[in-house]
């Protein structure tokens, strides 16, 4: 057994893991950004250090760092948990380069399955059965409008290093097909490094149905069911259910043989998750394989009892499977909504801010799986789920109505959430007949239900927590003492009182209203984030509703629109500039 596990990870998960490696007597070290230096997982663990320097967003990101943070603290293996360097073969031959242990899949596993068209090719040639499209990377828009004629409209363009909802893009007509390639391909350069992508057939309202795996080196394989992640936005999942409402024994026996095959051929280990669509008349195809620990991994561990964690570090340490496909049993119904920092009313905006109350649900069959308390700051520079919200029920509808139940207790009060997002849809009637939902997401209806329904908590007061340091934001003081008649300068890093980030934001505020534009005419960031593009200059005429920049925040892009036809005067951004919400990007300057 290790004394010690690194998990190379921040927020839910690390805390997450944390718990796993706790009880199986495992000591604990995190790593944090200065961004996160007052973040929950960074003192829920035994050791902390910091990985700076900024730019924060990438602290996450330094393999040399992070190996020489897991030797220095004396840890004798990492957990890399989803996101960042979880699916990076790189870090993983570094750790393992390092005398450390990889609790994850082979490097070689990784690297196959990171490359979507290659491992396109190793399914099929392996009997699974993959979406028609290309096994090759598609490199220019002439070769997808030559694909678009012979499998027909609609196409999906996916990034070939791509995952997670990131790099996709829908093609209905051959006159979208250039603007899809190219935003396709910088956003597969922008998250993946790598701006190849591929092309398949668009299946149309099919359920996005996933199968959990875990292999070890002792070549047993087994599936543990199905998950349902048909609810997405933006091709991102927001809630997650096992077992699916769509399939039966004896399709979840057909989905399984068809993951515990994918998986051989891929030569895996360690837990991993086989990602497919499941149409409306019961053809199954692969799409993907992730290599990691899912967010939703949760709804799992609820119907099976099993700790997906505990299995992974067992698989690290060369022990088989702790349970044989016959022994695996599906009790009940699982559910977890993802509780994002997300204005559903303004297209799922990222809403970035201070936590100033919070208060978990909990009774019977609920569990939380958070990274933040009250005081903690949602930063705009990660993604934006504040917390998992899972419910266990005997079936379905048992597990809905206690997920009901637990929503109207959740409370967190700063920044707006899904909450009332996910009252509004668990109780549309076609999440309570089990349907697709297809085109209801992102509707104007659901939207407005859930503003109707963002309330807070359906009882008590609210929850005030502001105390114990845990602020996001920390102010550095230097402090002069003296140990042992010797001088030292001590640096102390304290945690920043709540109303200095309202001062701040409302500061921001005015500086934006006094930004020499009159309001009418100024078209402002509508949050904080990173410009990727501005595909306009000073002096441009443009029309209403043309797009006049692109603000990538929290995993998420996001258009700005022209909001009338006019001129464009002051624009005063660039691609790569930073910005905050309410910053003005441009005038439009013209008669109305």
């Amino acid at each position: 057994m290790f004394d010690k596990v690194l998990v190379a990870n921040r927020g839910e998960i690390a805390i997450r893991v944390f718990r796993t490696l706790r009880e199986l007597g495992i000591g604990s070290v995190a790593v944090y950004s200065e961004a996160d230096r007052g973040a929950l997982h960074v003192s829920f663990a035994d050791e902390s250090y910091l990985i700076g320097p900024p730019p924060a967003a990438e602290s996450y990101l330094k393999i040399e760092r992070l190996v020489e943070t897991a030797r220095r603290a004396g840890a004798g293996a990492v957990h890399p948990g989803y996101g960042f360097l979880a699916e990076n073969a790189s870090f993983a031959r570094a750790v393992e380069d390092a005398g450390l242990v990889w609790i994850g899949p082979p490097p070689a596993a990784i690297e196959l399955m990171g490359e979507k068209t290659r491992a396109r090719r190793v399914m099929q040639d392996a009997g699974v059965p993959i979406i028609p499209g290309t096994t090759d990377p598609v490199g220019s828009v002439e070769e997808l409008l030559e694909l678009g004629l012979s499998i027909g409209y609609p196409l999906l363009i996916k990034a070939a290093a791509g995952g997670g909802g990131k790099g996709m893009e829908i093609v209905e007509s051959p006159d979208g097909a250039a603007k899809a390639f190219e935003t396709a391909q910088r956003q597969g350069q922008s998250y993946f490094a790598n701006p190849d992508v591929y092309v398949e057939k668009l299946i149309v309202d099919p359920r996005h149905v996933e199968v959990q795996v875990l292999a070890d080196a002792h070549g047993n394989v087994v599936h543990l069911g199905e998950r349902d992640c048909t609810i997405q936005r933006r091709h991102q999942k927001l809630v997650e259910e096992t077992p699916s409402p769509a399939v039966d024994d004896a399709l979840r026996a057909r989905i399984g043989a068809i993951g515990v095959n994918a998986a051989r051929a891929a030569g895996y280990r360690s837990a991993g998750t086989i990602e497919g669509l499941l149409t409306a008349d019961g053809d199954y195809f692969f799409m993907e394989m992730n290599t990691r620990i899912q967010v939703e991994h949760t709804v799992t561990e609820m119907v099976t009892g099993l700790d997906l964690v505990r299995e992974q570090v067992r698989i690290a340490l060369g022990e088989p499977i702790s349970v044989t496909q016959d022994e695996v049993e599906l009790r009940g119904h699982a559910i977890e909504c993802r509780i994002n920092a997300e204005d559903a009313s303004r297209g799922f905006l990222p809403t970035p801010g201070l936590v100033t109350g919070y208060r978990e649900p909990s009774g019977p069959g609920v569990r939380v799986d958070s990274g933040i308390g009250a005081g903690n700051e949602v930063s705009g520079v990660y993604d934006p789920m504040i917390a998992k919200l899972i419910v266990h029920g005997v079936d379905r509808e048992h597990a809905r109505r206690r997920m009901l139940r637990a929503l109207d207790e959740f409370l967190i009060e700063g920044p707006t959430t899904l909450i009332g997002f996910h009252k509004a849809l668990l109780s549309h009637e076609c999440f309570v007949r089990g349907e697709t939902c297809h085109g209801l997401v992102e509707s104007d209806e659901l939207a407005a239900r859930a503003a109707a329904l963002d309330g807070g908590a359906a009882f008590g007061a609210p929850s005030y927590n502001l105390l114990q340091g845990s602020q996001g934001r920390s102010v550095d003081r230097i402090r002069t003492v003296e140990v042992d008649g010797r001088r030292f300068e001590v640096r102390f890093v304290d945690p920043e009182p709540p109303w200095a980030d309202l001062a701040r934001r409302r500061r921001e505020r005015v500086h934006a209203a006094a930004g020499g534009a009159g309001g009418r005419d100024a078209v402002v960031s509508p949050m904080q984030g990173t410009v990727l593009s501005v595909p306009v200059a000073e002096g441009d005429e443009v029309e209403a509703g043309q797009v006049l920049c692109i603000v990538e925040a929290m995993k998420m892009e996001n258009e700005v629109h022209a909001h009338r036809t006019g001129k464009i005067t002051e624009l005063s951004v660039h691609a790569g500039q930073a910005v905050a919400h309410g910053q003005i990007i441009c005038v439009i300057s013209g008669e109305y």
